[in-house]
């Protein structure tokens, strides 16, 4: 317990001497944060080219949802997926599984012919055809809901094109089916005629509740969930170099002189360093809760979500030092530390899904980012603040962090008592 005390000790005596790069450390993610968010606050850049697996479920089973499956696939943006169950799709949408969900209302093709009768003999009525009180005017219809169910994790303004599309589509429809009722009926006749053209399909999204309250997501949970990993994964930079000065200036090599195993020198480094993400985090969590608000952005909401966010951030810290141990391990200058750390931090927070959302990107890069560190950390942030999940929900991403930080930092050490082997 001595010698891991002093190897923390050590580590963090060498750390606060660089205060430039400590400072650089901790005020370079928060700067990141409030820009990003800031730009991304009302846009959000969507790609054209790739399909969205989009979740049916269709109660009408008539004219009007054969039209809409019809219009769905004539966009070439989605991918009509048919289920069977309202619950179903709602589990798989909450849960990250398929972004975007519609339910298409019972007797919709049939309501539709109706109100469409009624405005047919209300203009008949006007002109003098036929009485103004009949049976189909005398019916009440009423508004056909189409619910409409997305992912927690989806932007906003990414949510708000796709409803627009939608409903254009929907509108469309509606009134073509109209209007082709009146042609019709008053195909001999070539009057300028009007009817009722009050909205008969109207939209409600539904949103996730978390103990009856709703949760709406906000750019707030998007960016800072995301811009800390980044934080936190650069922890692999400093790291590194840190390792590869000891190797180059001649303490590792007196280090050896010392009855110290490698893996207390390791745990030491994975102590200070990990202490340093979790600073990180609650820094960019204090950001989110009471700075984001002045700048007139939208808040963080942590209740009830701080506890297992700090665990995510826990284990994401173990994968980041891990990633940081095998790299200071195996480079040997810091010309090859540093900037290959840079580098592949970015990359792992292109694969994550950090800048673009991984169903938007091509089926390889999808496979490929489903094999990053950052992608399961930032699933479990996601889990813990855009779908309401509990420790249970983020289990999964934990272990694969924990297993990614036991498989680095092992070999870590094999490839050093190799390397040191005499």
């Amino acid at each position: 317990m001595y010698k891991l005390w002093a190897s923390i000790h050590k580590e963090f005596l060498l750390l606060i001497r660089d205060l430039g790069g400590l400072t650089i450390l901790f005020v370079m993610p928060l700067v990141l944060v409030i820009t990003i968010t800031l730009i991304q606050d009302s846009s959000f850049k969507s790609v054209q080219q790739t399909k969205i697996p989009i979740l049916i479920v269709d109660n009408d089973k008539g004219m009007i949802s054969e039209n809409i499956f019809e219009g769905l696939r004539n966009q070439k943006l989605f991918e009509v997926i048919v289920k069977e169950k309202e619950s179903e799709v709602e589990k798989l949408v909450f849960k990250g599984t398929y972004q975007l969900a519609i339910v298409i209302p019972k007797n919709l093709s049939k309501d539709l012919e109706l109100k469409i009768s009624r405005n047919v003999e209300g203009v008949l009525a006007d002109f003098g055809f036929e009485d103004e009180e009949t049976s189909a005017t005398k019916i009440e219809i009423s508004t056909k809901e189409v619910r409409l169910y997305f992912d927690p994790a989806l932007q906003p303004s990414f949510k708000t094109s796709i409803k627009s599309g939608i409903d254009k589509m929907i509108s469309k429809i509606e009134t073509e089916s109209i209007y082709k009722a009146f042609q019709e009926q008053l195909s001999d006749d070539d009057s300028s005629f009007t009817f009722n053209s009050e909205k008969f399909i109207t939209f409600n999204e539904i949103t996730p509740k978390l103990k009856e309250d709703e949760v709406l997501p906000n750019s707030a949970q998007h960016n800072v969930p995301a811009w800390t990993l980044f934080a936190i994964f650069f922890i692999i930079v400093p790291l590194s170099i840190n390792m590869v000065k000891e190797k180059s200036q001649g303490t590792f090599v007196r280090l050896r002189t010392n009855p110290v195993s490698y893996s207390i020198v390791l745990a030491g480094k994975t102590v200070v360093f990990l202490t340093v993400c979790l600073i990180q985090f609650f820094l960019m969590v204090l950001i989110g809760v009471y700075l984001f608000p002045v700048l007139e952005l939208p808040t963080l909401g942590v209740s009830g979500k701080l506890f297992p966010a700090f665990i995510v951030a826990l284990f994401s810290g173990l994968a980041a030092v891990g990633l940081g141990l095998l790299l200071g391990t195996v480079a040997k200058s810091q010309e090859q530390a540093a900037p290959f750390g840079a580098t592949f931090v970015v990359v792992l927070a292109a694969l994550g899904g950090v800048w673009v959302p991984v169903f938007m990107m091509p089926a390889i890069m999808q496979f490929t980012s489903s094999l990053s560190p950052m992608n399961w950390a930032l699933n479990a942030f996601y889990d813990v603040f855009l779908r309401s999940g509990g420790l249970l929900e983020i289990l999964p991403d934990i272990l694969l962090l924990f297993l990614f930080f036991l498989v680095t930092t092992l070999i870590s050490i094999i490839y050093n008592t190799k390397k040191n082997a005499v």
